[in-house]
This record gives structure tokens, C-alpha cells and sequence, in this order.
């Protein structure tokens, strides 16, 4: 299963700047030699005030362009591991959601292969509830849980794989428990 690229035609759509444009802004400010937090504070400086969330912008700029130099390949993140996510949605609050999600892993002795390096960790805020988990092969797993309309977005996002393919294993290994958790 590949990992779509940056969508730089939401990039356009957003900041009112074609792609090709940014490119060319990208290349004669030295973009191609910086670093992602430079060419991130690079692209910032392009971004009209009226755009909203510039801040997150700039980093999809900055990835968007890392993937057009062959700097970054889709789904590999800053560190060079890489990063996919799954995701549903279900009739529940977010508490219920939490306890759901919690109730459904809690007696997992593996996942897709590996233990738990440590104990699965909880938490929350007003508007999310979370679950987080670090893996033996490395990889990590952070559940978000956040309101959509009447009932909850539950987002599974995969961090620190060692390669697409290993995103891939983890992505199906995490439906096979949405659809378990969703039953």
C-alpha cells in the first residue's frame, strides 16, 4: 500500500500561491541545502497574513518540497522513520470511546508481533482523549479520540517504523482492531 505524497494542490488552494511557485521560492532562498526547520522558517516568510494556521502551512510546504527534492519520500518523517495513521469513527462520547478502546487492548499480550516496551499510557484534555504505546520493534502508537459532531473520530497514528512496508504491517494490524473495537 503506498503513502500519498503532499497534496500540493491543497497547499495552492490554502495559501493562494501555485506550486510551482513555491518551488521557485523554495530554490532561490537556498531551500535545497537548509534544513526542514529552515526551509519551514523560509516558507513562513511566503505565506500572506490572511492564510489561517500559517504556522501549520509552512510545514506542509516544507515536507511538500523535502518530497519534490527527493530529500523525504511521503510518510517518512523529519528523523527519517516513518509515520502512517488509520482511522474510524464511532457512536460514543469521548470517555466512552476512551474506555471502549482501553477495554478492547488491555489484555493484548502482542501487537501485530511485538509486546509493549512499557505500559500503555492514558490521558486527556477538554476536546481529546488519548492512548499511547511504545512497541518492542520500536515503532510507536498514539490513539487520538476527538469529537466529530455526535460521536467520536478515533485516529491511530504510527510513528518511528523503519520503513513504508513496516507502516504498512502496522496499518493493517490497526484496522483488524478498529473493526474488532468498532464490533
Amino acid at each position: 500500500m503506498a503513502i500519498k505524497s503532499s497534496n500540493t494542490s491543497a497547499i495552492a488552494n490554502a495559501t493562494g500561491i501555485e506550486w510551482d511557485q513555491w518551488c521557485a521560492k523554495l530554490r532561490a532562498g537556498g531551500a535545497d541545502e537548509m534544513t526542514h526547520k529552515e526551509m519551514a522558517g523560509l516558507a513562513i516568510t511566503g505565506i500572506p497574513a490572511a492564510v489561517e494556521n500559517p504556522e501549520w502551512w509552512a510545514q506542509s510546504v516544507a515536507v511538500a518540497y523535502e518530497q519534490h527534492i527527493g530529500k523525504r519520500v511521503p510518510g517518512q518523517a523529519q528523523d527519517g522513520t516513518f509515520q502512517g495513521s488509520v482511522s474510524s469513527t464511532i457512536d460514543a462520547d469521548l470517555d466512552t470511546a476512551l474506555e471502549r478502546w482501553v477495554a478492547c487492548v488491555k489484555d493484548r499480550k502482542e501487537f501485530n508481533g511485538n509486546e509493549l516496551s512499557e505500559p500503555a499510557r492514558t490521558s486527556g484534555s477538554e476536546r481529546w482523549r488519548y492512548w499511547r504505546a511504545d512497541f518492542s520493534d520500536g515503532t510507536k502508537a498514539q490513539v487520538d479520540i476527538g469529537l466529530k459532531g455526535e460521536k467520536s473520530s478515533v485516529a491511530i497514528n504510527i510513528t518511528k517504523a523503519e520503513s513504508p512496508e513496516q507502516v504498512s504491517e502496522w496499518k493493517s494490524f490497526w484496522r483488524q482492531i478498529l473493526a474488532e473495537f468498532k464490533g
